[in-house]
């Protein structure tokens, strides 16, 4: 911390940026702008600061979304003011809703240049509504404000980032001018007096202790009892955060004997380790005679939201009579209003809490059940490529589950990409971290929220993308040269929308392909040489296994383009579920 700072606005920027870094939060995603000087100034001249600089502010706010979602900690987000500002809004809607945290500081005008007809000024009070866990305007620099008040507005903006519901929060900083760190010839000694203890301590002014998500044992003495005398359970898991929670679900599952569900974003889809993993469950409840025959009694969801629609309306349709919901925040994610039981605990200290109190099952035929039909989807999605070698979406999707490296983390797109997934994943491969935009499930940020992920993670992450959602984010394939390790971008171009197919509104000919399929006409390998990518663009499955091979081994990122038709992609899909659906029915 430097007291010498040359100004006023300089010196409560340094101490923003101090009390950041000394809490452990040291990655600053920028954008450029003027209003924004101090900060940026500030960032600029600290050697604990690592930065990213990309010129929009759209791109930029997924990018630190995205390392949010590697790491579990905050990046921070600066823009100028203005429409700078609403264009992180799209970035701090996903975070809000799917828990990530993210701290977004935007620059503002002062008071007297509000309401004025002043360039480059709006009204940027509380303008994330909602969607923010926590708000504040700071006022202009002034030393007539303790330089104490930027430190603990500061730690309370990181607690309520940090604690559950996890969350971006906002600090509105207004400057007036100077903006550029230019001297005012003041001293700032005696102003910072009375910072003495913090500035030797290096530590942040207020620490605050993480609060404890513990099930209570005797509110779970009923629960354990429901359990233990349940004979067709399901064990459901949504999102999970890490490694931990993931082995917490897994010994979970051993213990009651249930099947269970992953969802892909939950880390337990890919990479099958337990007997209890009914990975292909989207195709198995999608066969109409198993799905009637095999009702749950009891459904205990753990995490977050479900990628599948298809196992909520089986669910919905089951109407067991009973349905738990785990996870550490208040917030209902029960779009059917289903839930009898809402527990707000971790879910491995949900586990450890109920654990003794669970009586260990051996195999049961309903566990069986689910894993013969696991065995027989998993004999016709292995055998359909070996019928036609032509590169499908299911195809491509399964190719990289096979192939990607355990080193490596998957980001999906968040239409068909991460369903394709989520449906034809093989098992049998690596154990590795999936991540995808599925708090709202909008399809723009994604590249830019990928590398933000790749940074995170640091090592190398494959993005499975659709064409609309590249075209939404075309921009931000200039930070995959930032990233230490390279990218390999799989883009699944079928020339428009290809969700729209699988809906009712493709039924309408007249108007389907024009408003919802949206063809455009476009390729990549332009964009690949705009942005200093590898290009390769494989027709076959072997071409392409050995350009995803070849582009793992690059130092430089690859855009591997696939190309796809998408009324072909829909009568795949609908072939083979028949073919798995008739399969289970002769079973």
């Amino acid at each position: 911390m430097n007291p010498g700072a040359p100004n006023l606005n300089q010196l409560w920027a340094n101490l923003l940026v101090e009390e950041l870094i000394r809490s452990g939060i040291d990655y600053f995603c920028l954008a450029p702008g003027s209003r924004c000087a101090p900060l940026t100034t500030a960032i600029a001249s600290s050697s604990r600061a690592r930065n990213i600089l990309h010129f929009d502010e759209r791109g930029a706010a997924f990018h630190a979304l995205g390392y949010g979602r590697a790491t579990g900690q905050p990046a921070v987000m600066i823009t100028t003011s203005g429409t700078a500002v609403a264009n992180v809004w799209p970035a701090v809607v996903e975070a809000s809703e799917d828990r990530i945290p993210l701290i977004v500081l935007t620059a503002d005008r002062p008071p007297e240049l509000h309401d004025a007809g002043a360039n480059q000024t709006i009204d940027q009070v509380k303008i994330f509504g909602p969607y923010v866990r926590w708000q504040k305007d700071l006022p202009c620099p002034t030393t007539e404000i303790g330089p104490e008040t930027i430190l603990t507005t500061v730690d309370q903006a990181l607690h309520r980032s940090r604690c559950s519901p996890q969350g971006p929060v906002h600090l509105n900083c207004m400057f007036r001018e100077p903006l550029a760190p230019a001297s005012s010839g003041e001293d700032y000694g005696n102003y910072l007096s009375d910072l003495a203890r913090w500035e030797k301590s290096g530590k942040p002014y207020t620490t605050y202790a993480p609060p404890t998500q513990m099930a209570s044992a005797n509110s779970l003495l009923d629960l354990a009892q429901m359990l233990n005398s349940a004979a067709r359970g399901l064990l459901v898991v949504g999102a999970l955060r890490d490694g931990v929670v993931s082995e917490a679900v897994r010994r979970l599952s051993d213990k009651l004997g249930w099947p269970l569900l992953p969802d892909i974003a939950s880390g337990l889809r890919l990479g099958v380790n337990s007997t209890h993993t009914i990975a292909y469950y989207d195709h198995i409840i999608a066969a109409s005679r198993f799905a009637s025959a095999h009702a749950p009694d009891i459904v205990l969801h753990l995490g977050g939201r479900l990628t599948s629609r298809r196992l909520l309306e089986y669910i919905e349709g089951s109407r067991p009579s009973a349905y738990i919901i785990v996870d550490d925040h208040p917030f209902r994610y029960d779009p059917a209003h289903l839930a009898t039981l809402k527990v707000q605990a971790s879910v491995d200290s949900f586990y450890e809490t109920l654990s003794s109190r669970l009586t260990p099952r051996v195999c049961s035929p309903w566990l069986e059940d689910w894993r013969r039909a696991t065995r027989l989807v998993d004999e016709v999605l292995t055998n359909f490529p070996t019928r036609s070698p032509t590169l499908s979406e299911p195809l491509v999707a399964r190719l990289v589950s096979q192939e990607i490296g355990a080193e490596r983390g998957l980001f999906l797109g968040s239409s068909m990409p991460v369903r394709d997934m989520n449906h034809f994943g093989a098992l049998g491969g690596p154990s590795i971290r999936v991540a995808a935009n599925r708090g709202a499930s909008g399809i723009g940020g994604t590249v830019a929220s990928a590398t933000g992920f790749a940074r995170g993670l640091n090592h190398g992450v494959t993005l499975l993308i659709g064409d609309l959602a590249l075209l939404h984010d075309l921009n931000s394939l200039s930070l995959t040269r930032s990233l230490d390790a390279p990218m390999t971008l799989v883009v699944l171009n079928n020339n428009g929308g290809g969700i729209f197919s699988f809906l009712p509104i493709a039924q309408f000919e007249d108007i389907f392909e024009r408003y919802f399929g949206t063809p455009h006409n476009l390729d990549f390998e332009g964009a690949a040489r705009m942005f200093g990518l590898e290009y390769v663009r494989p027709s076959s499955k072997f071409a392409f296994v050995e350009a995803y091979r070849a582009a793992a081994k690059k130092q430089q990122s690859t855009l591997i383009e696939v190309v796809t038709q998408r009324k072909e992609n829909y009568d795949l899909h609908i072939a083979l579920q028949r073919e798995i659906s008739a399969k289970l029915s002769s079973a």
